[in-house]
């Protein structure tokens, strides 16, 4: 029997195809519509509702807006208003969600000491695209993603501060956000060969 996948907040679809593409009954779930172009495999709706649907794996990718340490300076409003409250209720039902084989996507931010430190942090330069992004991954059932084409760790943008950062973060404006959050495709790939591989 062919497994079944939930790709939890991801309108993208860069895992989900990547899972289809390996023969997997894999869907999306997200509350904007999927820009990936397959809605026929998209579940546009409040991914808490759909936990609880027999998924035999579940890799998600919850909002980071109110957890990231890179937005730290905000944090006591959001503390004092709720958001990061919500932030962390929303990311622990993921968490609860029952299902075997369980990966949760995130930068680093405050849930590795809120709740447990990550299984695995990944970067981009280790799945053949040449830029640094910390990623943390919480793992159930799952192994640790292995590096599949390591690559220079890109350019940088330096600051009279003495500060840098990736080029990717330096860009400002309009979807910038957006496009930040979208899963670089070659570790789509290995997230879906790998971890695939594992519960066939």
């Amino acid at each position: 029997m062919t497994a079944k996948i939930l790709v939890a907040c991801e309108e993208s679809q860069a895992v989900t195809k990547e899972f289809r593409r390996l023969g997997f009954n894999a869907y999306s779930c997200d509350t904007q519509p999927c820009s990936g172009g397959h809605p026929e495999w998209h579940i546009q709706d409040d991914v808490l509702k759909h936990l609880g649907r027999g998924w035999d794996m579940i890799v998600a990718f919850p909002p980071c807006t109110h957890l990231a340490c890179s937005g730290a300076r905000w944090f006591e409003q959001k503390r004092k208003d709720g958001r990061q409250q919500q932030g962390i209720d929303f990311f622990m039902n993921i968490a609860s969600a029952p299902t075997k084989y369980l990966a949760i996507e995130n930068p680093i931010g405050i849930m590795s000491t809120y709740w447990r430190k990550p299984d695995q942090i990944i970067q981009p330069w280790q799945f053949g695209h040449s830029t640094t992004k910390s990623t943390c991954l919480w793992l159930q059932g799952l192994p640790k993603l292995k590096p599949t084409n390591i690559v220079s760790k890109g350019e940088r943008v330096h600051y009279a501060s003495g500060t840098s950062s990736p080029i990717w973060h330096a860009k400002t404006g309009k979807g910038c956000g957006k496009s930040r959050s979208k899963t670089y495709s070659g570790i789509a790939t290995a997230i879906a060969e790998q971890w695939g591989e594992y519960i066939k």
